[in-house]
């Protein structure tokens, strides 16, 4: 378990490498849903995506090992890019697995970050085991997505810029793939005021994380029916699992459809361009309407990595 102190400390390592991203006040969709949106723009970042933080981190506190062995992960995009844009800071080799039909945006963006893209498997699950495999195989540093302890402290700090932008943040809404912005959140927000509620949100055909708090264990669906490839998980770990349970406040389901027309409300009264996993925040704050009013909301934009044809999709159709 890491601790607020640990997340000040990542910030003192990757504030030297990545800017500190906005947080903006909607009027229009505050006006839109009755209650005070706060956007935390992490679709800002490089790599337009907030797992950026955690990777930094962890390339600089294992930048030896790192520029020695080469660097491994298995993501379906953002994860990858983080890792992918670690590893060039630091000059190490950098591999990437990744399941079948990914994002060409994320695979042109890992390309351009000099990446090297093995393709396996049908979901990001399969694509874990093939390259823990491969790690073995050929001696690379293999970086989890999720269970790796050292990228949470570097994602926390998100959520220590939210803090001290909106000291009096009632609601933080934070989508949950693998869980590290969620359980970097309840470690931030309880430790300087247990009363700030966390909420997170999974997609409706991935809902491990959900299924697994409401139930006390973890939990695999073996599936993950869902156009939201940052959310699109088969299972839960356990480090954010350990970490979630018992701190986090809520976590609400989401439909594809729901998150497509968050993104469409996102670019018109906005102006931001989001990711299906980087709108679901607004779509759970759009579903949560009556339970918010009055209410001083940060929404988390978590990635903005999304294909063009799905970003006129939404657009027009929504």
């Amino acid at each position: 378990m890491f601790t607020l102190a640990d997340v000040y400390r990542a910030r003192q390592v990757i504030s030297k490498y990545l800017v500190r991203t906005p947080l903006v006040y909607s009027r229009q969709l505050s006006r839109l849903l009755g209650f005070d949106v706060y956007l935390k723009l992490e679709n800002l970042q490089p790599t337009r995506a907030f797992k950026v933080r955690g990777g930094v981190y962890f390339a600089m506190i294992r930048k030896d090992e790192a520029q020695r062995k080469g660097l491994i992960a298995a993501s379906t995009g953002n994860h990858a890019q983080s890792i992918a844009y670690a590893g060039k800071l630091i000059g190490a080799r950098v591999v990437i697995v990744m399941p079948e039909g990914v994002s060409r945006v994320k695979v042109e963006a890992l390309k351009d970050l000099g990446a090297e893209i093995v393709f396996h498997g049908k979901v990001f699950d399969e694509a874990l085991d093939y390259a823990m495999k491969m790690a073995d195989r050929e001696g690379l540093l293999f970086v989890h997505s999720t269970n790796e302890p050292l990228l949470y402290p570097g994602v926390g700090t998100m959520h220590l810029e939210v803090i001290e932008d909106l000291p009096d943040v009632d609601v933080v809404i934070n989508p949950i793939g693998g869980g590290s912005g969620a359980s970097s959140a309840v470690v931030v927000y309880k430790s300087i005021n247990p009363s700030i509620k966390v909420v997170g949100v999974q997609a409706e055909g991935a809902p491990s994380v959900y299924l697994s708090l409401k139930e006390g264990r973890l939990v695999s669906t073996g599936y993950a029916r869902t156009i939201a490839e940052g959310l699109a998980t088969a299972r839960a770990y356990e480090l954010p699992f350990s970490i979630l349970r018992g701190r986090i406040d809520d976590v609400i389901l989401v439909s594809d459809d729901e998150m497509l027309r968050a993104i469409k409300e996102l670019a018109l009264n906005a102006g931001q361009v989001a990711e299906p996993a980087g709108a679901a925040a607004l779509a759970a704050a759009m579903k949560l309407r009556s339970q918010l009013m009055g209410k001083k909301v940060v929404v988390m934009v978590t990635g903005g990595n999304i294909d063009p044809e799905l970003f006129m999709k939404a657009l027009e159709n929504y």
